[in-house]
């Protein structure tokens, strides 16, 4: 069974920087389809940033576009969110998921770890 532990977030002021990371145990990710995701204060769960199996396709939500860059490491089973330029609204709980299907569509992410809190300051 796939288990994924977050690490790596914490409080930071604005325009600095974290990188989160995400361990997978359990399986190998190779095939797999990861995601980070995030839930804000008050709002619903968004997709932040996806990155495809084999190919290492990616995907950005728009407000993280030029900042955040999302990387994997299949022989360390990892992955990794460097976030740059952080903003207050990138305050949330960040999760890592993962999906054995279609790597662009959040709902099929069927895995999830634990999440980690991120803090911006003003």
């Amino acid at each position: 069974q796939l288990q994924l532990v977050e690490s790596g977030g914490g409080l930071v002021q604005a325009g600095g920087s974290l990188k989160l990371s995400c361990a997978a145990s359990g399986v190998t990710l190779d095939h797999y389809s990861l995601g980070w995701f995030r839930q804000g204060p008050g709002k619903e769960r968004e997709a932040v940033s996806l990155i495809s199996g084999l190919d290492s396709r990616t995907y950005y939500t728009e407000s993280v576009k030029g900042r955040f860059t999302i990387s994997r490491d299949n022989a360390k089973n990892m992955m990794y969110l460097r976030m740059n330029s952080l903003e207050p609204e990138d305050t949330a709980v960040y999760y890592c998921a993962a999906s054995e299907r279609t790597w662009a569509d959040p709902d099929e992410y069927t895995y999830w770890g634990q999440g980690t809190q991120v803090t911006v300051s003003a």
